[in-house]
């Protein structure tokens, strides 16, 4: 088994991590699958900026967890869920890092969302 190298965010890989002053809610079939008014935000490099909720603000008995894994050297070991009631496409629509590195240890037990793979990820301005 190859070594994971892991890095450090710096100025050629910034990785920021913080509280959305936002509504989040995940919709898929017609179904609220995330509502949290505690979502992180999390920012890094060049990428669309990209919401963590929190587990306990998620439908957790719609999630199915897979057998997909991948690795960010930045970030660590990602596990997947898919949502069976979405069908095909949304087959390991959500991720998480369970036990991320130090620099982003705010999104642990957090999940995130493809935006393709759900019906929406509604952002509001909190009340």
């Amino acid at each position: 088994m190859a070594e994971k190298t892991i890095k450090v965010p710096g100025p050629d890989h910034p990785i920021t991590v913080e509280p959305a002053s936002a509504r989040v809610v995940v919709t898929v079939a017609g179904k609220v699958i995330a509502d949290t008014q505690k979502a992180l935000v999390l920012r890094e490099a060049s990428y669309p900026a990209v919401y963590y909720i929190p587990r306990d603000d998620v439908e957790m008995a719609l999630l199915q967890r897979t057998d997909h894994a991948t690795y960010c050297p930045y970030k660590g070991d990602c596990a997947y869920y898919s949502i069976p009631l979405g069908g095909e496409r949304t087959v390991n629509a959500v991720w998480t890092y369970e036990s991320p590195y130090a620099a982003v240890k705010e999104i642990a037990q957090h999940l995130a969302f493809y935006p393709d793979r759900v019906d929406s990820i509604d952002v509001k301005p909190a009340a």
